[in-house]
């Protein structure tokens, strides 16, 4: 029997995965295995191949498996970096499934029920809860690049000082950028606040050079590229008209 690195994870969040999905997809499998090596990963592939999903996935199933920090500030393990508020919105609905699925799928088999909590700052985020964010942040903090650095640039960035995995959607858009040169200047600052780097997960559509947006995700550190062949097939037919 072929292994998938889906195995690895924790019984329950192995049960709600497989009552939703039939099988993880190509870039799943991969993202899973690199991730569960250690470095920072760059996942490569188009719409629909479940790459937010993969980085999430590991990320809730050791948030899941492990109790929060005794320190609450310090309980913000990952953070998610959106360049669009409305993606950081819809991502924050998505993660409702798997968040419902792994306590119910823990409660079945008799095990502790995570407590997982998600939040998101953003330009539209109302003052009195990026206060409550400040000073009881989430375990997992979904944001913009320029919310990130109102963050590290006053006092709620010590909401930030248990950040273990930093998640970079549609890293493609803003790498070469303005926009990414300033983020990747938040990103060095994030690092900066704590005990060692955080990992970076990035994640891509098709886009080349890849080992250029790999050196912007990580500069000077290590990058596992994900990027499954995504071939695809064509039913053409060549019809000739005859009078």
């Amino acid at each position: 029997m072929v292994r998938s690195a889906l195995d690895s994870f924790s019984p329950a969040t192995r049960g709600w995965f497989a009552g939703a999905f039939t099988a993880p997809t190509a870039a799943q499998e991969g993202a899973w295995t690199a991730i569960g090596a250690g470095s920072d990963v760059l996942v490569v592939a188009p719409t629909g191949s479940g790459k937010t999903l993969a980085a999430f996935l590991a990320a809730l199933d050791r948030l899941a498996s492990a109790p929060p920090p005794a320190e609450p500030k310090k309980r913000c393990r990952v953070l998610y970096v959106s360049p669009l508020k409305a993606l950081a919105v819809d991502v924050e609905r998505n993660l409702r499934s798997p968040l419902t699925g792994i306590r119910q799928e823990s409660v079945r088999l008799g095990l502790t029920e995570p407590d997982i909590r998600v939040g998101i700052r953003s330009g539209d985020t109302p003052p009195a809860e990026r206060r409550a964010l400040a000073t009881r942040p989430p375990d997992i903090l979904i944001t913009t690049p320029e919310s990130l650095f109102l963050m590290l640039t006053s006092a709620a960035r010590d909401a930030l000082a248990g950040v273990e995995t930093v998640i970079l959607d549609e890293v493609h858009a803003v790498a070469g950028t303005k926009r990414g040169a300033h983020l990747a200047l938040s990103l060095e600052r994030l690092d900066e606040l704590l005990p060692r780097p955080a990992r970076r997960i990035g994640l891509s559509a098709t886009v080349r050079p890849v080992d250029e947006v790999a050196r912007y995700l990580s500069p000077g550190r290590a990058v596992e590229i994900v990027q499954p062949p995504s071939g695809k097939e064509f039913d053409l037919s060549v019809v000739v008209p005859v009078e």
